[in-house]
């Protein structure tokens, strides 16, 4: 017998025990190539130009995920002792669940078009490394995770629920995780309420004792709170709009005008076909490193957006979000205007951001409350889960700062105009 012990800022010491066959499913795991890259992949990807501690990995995310699922199902067990022999498929949908995130997390989502959902189930269900652990602990237990994690589908009610619902274990950890390291007071939840609070409704998913209410409800407005403060703050929209035009820029260059490594060339020319070996070739260090590169590169545009970024010269931003898009769209086009006045191309320096997200989902594996005796939607006995349900819109218009004073100048006439 061994054991190993990750220390942790949030959870203190996460210990594995190989005496326990799940535990030491979850140690090969973590000593698996595909998850050790997880380590070269940050969690809240360019964040940390904007808050200087956000530097944590998705492996450390991971771990943190892990840990809570442990602790969640411990704990329902109390209520079906029937929910030990699914320790298998949980351990290793909570650990694995970011397996398939590109470089800088979510926001290669949106520079590359990938899915992390997808690609996730790809390497579990197709790495032969991760499949191999998987199945020697259960047979078949790589597609009954890749199936979870992207179908949502699953023999087990609450066993989903844990891994992918509006109280999963991912949020209750990265919420924690994410206030953590950027510094944000507003991610300080419940934690340990929350889980003793955890119950099964009689239907055999995942419902919330009544005592665990303020807890949740605590939970659901700190996720409201970290989007509008920390997801979408005005400089984080900033870089993820500078990295999606350096992509996009390099891309529409094509391989003959740019310099790109085989791994690189897969990810801008080839991403939809490109297979596992590629996909995992790639993380932070190797985008970084060709967006260091590219300073170098004859195209103009393609040199001065990876400056930027590099040495944070970042553009400025305008909150726009309470006007109409007729409003907007007037606003980027006199943007667009005076960027050719001060000599700067428009195209890489004058954007619209937009964004909308909902706290709430009551429809979207939706939160119940269970005493015993009643089920009800936690929505209809909560007015503050009742509100939450109103989306957020936030809308930045992107530009550069030499153009900052008369730009406001001409939004004040704008204002003025569709008064």
């Amino acid at each position: 017998m061994s054991t190993r012990t990750y220390y942790d800022p949030l959870h203190q010491s996460i210990t594995l025990n190989s005496s326990i066959p799940e535990e030491q499913m979850v140690m090969e795991l973590i000593d698996s190539y595909p998850f050790q890259r997880l380590r070269r992949i940050k969690q809240l990807g360019p964040a940390y130009l904007t808050f200087h501690g956000a530097e944590s990995s998705r492996f450390t995310h991971s771990l943190g995920v892990f840990h809570i699922a442990r602790r969640a199902i411990n704990h329902l067990s109390t209520f079906d002792s029937g929910l030990k022999d699914k320790k298998f498929i949980l351990y290793g949908a909570a650990l694995l669940h970011d397996l398939g995130h590109g470089p800088l997390s979510h926001t290669s989502e949106d520079i590359f078009k990938i899915n992390h959902e997808d690609w996730t189930a790809k390497l579990i269900s197709s790495n032969k490394e991760i499949s191999m652990i998987l199945n020697k602990y259960g047979k078949g237990n790589s597609k009954a995770i890749s199936e979870l994690i992207k179908l949502r589908k699953a023999p087990n009610k609450l066993i989903i629920s844990l891994i992918s619902s509006q109280l999963d274990c991912d949020r209750l950890d990265y919420l924690m995780r994410d206030s953590y390291t950027t510094g944000a007071r507003y991610g300080q939840l419940d934690i340990d309420r929350i889980i003793s609070a955890m119950t099964i409704a009689p239907d055999g998913d995942l419902a919330i004792h009544p005592k665990g209410l303020m807890a949740v409800e605590h939970y659901l407005v700190i996720r409201n709170l970290m989007y509008r403060s920390v997801y979408n703050h005005r400089l984080n929209e900033v870089c993820n709009w500078l990295l999606e035009q350096i992509i996009k820029t390099a891309r529409n260059l094509g391989p003959k005008r740019i310099w790109a490594d085989k791994s690189m060339s897969e990810w801008l020319w080839n991403n939809k076909k490109m297979n596992l070996d590629s996909f995992l070739s790639n993380d932070d260090i190797t985008t970084g490193y060709h967006i260091s590169k590219w300073q170098e590169s004859s195209s103009n545009n393609l040199s001065n957006l990876c400056k930027r970024f590099i040495n944070r010269d970042l553009l400025k931003a305008l909150n726009i979000s309470s006007f109409s898009l007729e409003f907007k769209l007037e606003a980027l086009a006199k943007a667009r205007v005076l960027a050719e006045k001060f000599c700067i191309e428009p195209d890489i320096s004058c954007g619209l951001r937009e964004q909308i997200v909902k706290s709430y989902y009551p429809y979207k594996y939706g939160l119940r409350l269970w005493d015993g005796y009643k089920l009800e939607a936690l929505e209809k006995v909560s007015p503050i889960v009742e509100r939450l349900i109103e989306p957020n819109q936030s809308s930045w218009l992107i530009y550069p700062k030499e153009i900052e004073n008369e730009l406001k100048i001409e939004i004040e006439k704008l204002k003025i105009k569709n008064i």
